[in-house]
């Protein structure tokens, strides 16, 4: 990877990228309101659980898919798999935001320069654009490679869910940097696996996403 499309990956990694996952804790604030996560320990088996049977087999499999299809120019391909992921989402916050991010980013890559008609083109067609459709497209235009790209997502979704325990359970910055390193072997792994025989069975990812749409008092939207 040239050290243009390094610095463009880490842009695309940063805090500061608008496009709202500060604002969604996917199902982790209604586990700490409910009591199941209450320290370090917890929040790391929650991001770990998540990645394991959810975000790993599921939704890095669908980003991957989505690489391709931008780099195979496949229109076709990207617009169902696009669909196939956001039908797959658990609740209606989960798709949400999904599709928010999705949303804000695509509004962000109407005034960054340079961007290829290629990308630009079918993501104006689409109704609802996913977060791993947009983002998939992006590194594409910017010549990350497919791994480097998931690695990169799957690193901002647990940094994010870090930020959201910092706030909420709370934990303290070096709790948060030691449940970031314990991770980042995971996510290794994943970025680097081909995935065959994919999964999105979480139930209890499902059943607290929904209870916290009617939760009296959170601080995330989802």
């Amino acid at each position: 990877m040239s050290t243009l499309a390094r610095t463009r990956l880490l842009q695309m990694a940063s805090q500061a990228f608008p496009i709202g996952g500060y604002s969604h804790s996917q199902g982790l604030e209604a586990a700490i309101e409910c009591g199941l996560v209450t320290d370090e320990a917890a929040v790391q088996l929650w991001i770990a659980d998540v990645l394991a049977f959810s975000l790993g087999p599921y939704e890095l499999a669908c980003l991957r898919d989505m690489s391709i299809a931008w780099q195979l120019d496949d229109v076709e391909a990207l617009i169902r798999g696009n669909a196939e992921f956001l039908a797959t989402r658990e609740s209606a916050e989960l798709r949400s935001a999904s599709v928010q991010m999705g949303f804000s980013l695509r509004a962000l890559l109407q005034v960054l320069p340079e961007l290829p008609a290629a990308l630009l083109g079918p993501l104006r067609a689409m109704a609802e654009p996913s977060l791993p459709c947009v983002w998939s497209g992006l590194a594409t235009a910017w010549s990350v490679s497919v791994g480097d790209s998931v690695t990169a997502y799957a690193w901002t979704w647990a940094e994010h869910h870090v930020l959201v325990a910092m706030k909420s359970v709370p934990i303290g910055p070096s709790a948060g940097q030691r449940i970031l390193w314990n991770i980042g072997p995971q996510i290794e792994a994943w970025a680097q696996r081909d995935i065959e025989a994919r999964s999105n069975f979480a139930p209890g990812l499902a059943i607290l996403s929904s209870q916290h749409e009617t939760q009296y008092s959170r601080l995330f939207r989802s």
